[in-house]
């Protein structure tokens, strides 16, 4: 297979905007393939109303600190936008990072910050990905250089929509999150570069087997398609001090523990497990680890996937 890529996201809430900059610029030192952070103006994770930093901007400020990491919102609300101005946006982000921009969408999931600021929040999670596939299709035919207009009927109206100028990148990858197996997936197949799921290997590996099923019938090659899981991790020597890591994080984001305890998610332990799991998921199909990171920023752990699991891991795919 193709090298296995490890990215990371910071959460933005719980955070200063210094340990985000500092976070960010070691994730680019450190080798990583992308730096992503969150598209959400209200916590979600503990208290709603702690602090948060808006992703947009984060991430434009990052494409100014840092060298070589890809940027990205993991994934943008679809619902808090325009997606002819997402397109600009993205462009824009492409030619401050010279090159560097993804745009991450989904159909936006978190009703409270919807309803605090006013925003649409559409009559059922299926008709926001109604309107996701409609936003997809739209930008992708923006940043390639086409005159959108939009279909009678839809969610948008656009009328001879054209953005100059066009992205650095002859093709500014989209990155769709979620796991719908009849409609985000559908819209992957269709539209993105990029598709971030989340589960156990099994879980995962049968999900790979629905998007082979939509590109498909899209005419895709699922191998054009970068696929993450998405994973939280602390990395120490042991498991109990990995936990103890984990509880003051959780502390830190006014977080209960046990809410953050699910089957897949977080992965509490020595370098050799963290490989080990992260191959099981190499086999799923798996082509990339996208590891979420609540502040206070766990520097150990970036440094020791760095440099301890991802050479573990680059030697089990080479023996694969």
């Amino acid at each position: 297979m193709s090298e296995f890529k490890i990215s990371i996201n910071l959460w933005s809430q719980a955070a200063s905007w210094q340990e985000m900059l500092e976070a960010g610029q070691a994730v680019d030192r450190l080798g990583y393939e992308h730096l992503w952070t969150w598209d959400h103006v209200k916590a979600i994770f503990g208290d709603p109303h702690q602090p948060i930093f808006e992703g947009w901007t984060v991430i434009t400020a990052w494409a100014m600190a840092t060298h070589r990491v890809k940027l990205g919102l993991l994934v943008g609300a679809n619902t808090f936008r325009n997606p002819g101005i997402v397109a600009k946006m993205a462009t824009t982000l492409d030619h401050v990072s010279g090159g560097r921009a993804i745009l991450g969408i989904g159909g936006a999931w978190f009703e409270l910050e919807h309803k605090e600021f006013g925003i649409d929040f559409g009559r059922s999670v299926g008709e926001r990905l109604d309107w996701l596939d409609e936003s997809v299709g739209a930008m992708r035919a923006i940043m390639a250089g086409e005159k959108v207009t939009s279909p009678q009927g839809g969610r948008y109206a656009f009328d001879g929509l054209a953005i100059s100028p066009l992205p650095v990148q002859k093709r500014l990858p989209i990155m769709i999150g979620g796991n719908g197996r009849t409609k985000t997936l559908r819209t992957v197949a269709r539209y993105a570069d990029m598709w971030n799921g989340f589960g156990l290997p099994g879980e995962l590996k049968e999900l790979h087997g629905v998007l082979r099923e939509h590109c498909a019938e899209a005419g895709r090659d699922p191998a054009e398609i970068d696929s993450s899981v998405n994973l939280w991790m602390v990395i120490r020597d042991s498991e109990s001090e990995a936990k103890r890591v984990w509880a003051r994080a959780m502390d830190r984001n006014l977080t209960p523990v046990a809410a953050t305890i699910e089957p897949a998610r977080p992965l509490l332990t020595t370098p050799e497990k963290v490989a080990e799991r992260l191959l099981e998921y190499v086999e799923a199909g798996c082509t990339t680890a996208l590891v979420e990171m609540p502040a206070p920023y766990d520097m150990e752990t970036l440094e020791r996937l760095a440099r301890e699991v991802r050479p573990l891991v680059e030697r089990g795919t080479a023996l694969t």
